[in-house]
């Protein structure tokens, strides 16, 4: 496995991402076509990718970071196919080298369905394992999403 960095996905890596975007996350979130996810991702500011690649450079995850209202905000996508591997962990400890705060939204319930009608499993325990907290007073709910927001902060060790 290779992780790639970058600022700028090429076409075929942004034509990847969408399609793991479209398979792996519920359907209300999907994007009908490639201009769609560009509109999206041109509306994000300091955005930094990191992609996950398998044999013959096989995009398998991808974790972005980015600034939203002054916080620094992360998304993560892993085929399910490599779920429960560590892969998922490896892309977010790559981003919590980089970074002293991720916040996330996270779907905290079970009822969500993903593009091919199986049920969107919800990845609360993950992120919980890996060191997030849970802001359960804030909350997104839209028609398309139901979501609490997580925070990760880097703990600094006392100096002695």
């Amino acid at each position: 496995m290779q992780v790639i960095q970058t600022k700028q996905l090429s076409a075929q890596q942004k034509e990847r991402v969408m399609d793991l975007w479209n398979a792996e996350y519920p359907a209300s979130l999907s994007y009908n076509d490639i201009s769609e996810f560009d509109k999206f991702l041109a509306n994000i500011d300091q955005l930094r990718h990191y992609m996950l690649c398998h044999q013959y450079e096989t995009i398998i995850g991808w974790l972005s970071v980015f600034i939203r209202n002054e916080e620094t905000w992360f998304s993560v996508i892993l085929d399910s196919a490599f779920q429960k591997q560590g892969f998922g962990k490896q892309l977010l400890n790559l981003a919590k080298q980089d970074f002293e705060i991720l916040n996330g939204w996270v779907i905290d319930n079970d009822t969500s369905k993903k593009s091919d009608g199986s049920l969107y499993t919800m990845p609360l325990p993950f992120y919980l394992k890996n060191g997030f907290n849970v802001l359960s007073a804030v909350r997104l709910e839209t028609e398309k999403l139901s979501a609490v927001k997580i925070r990760w902060k880097r703990t600094v060790p006392a100096v002695v």
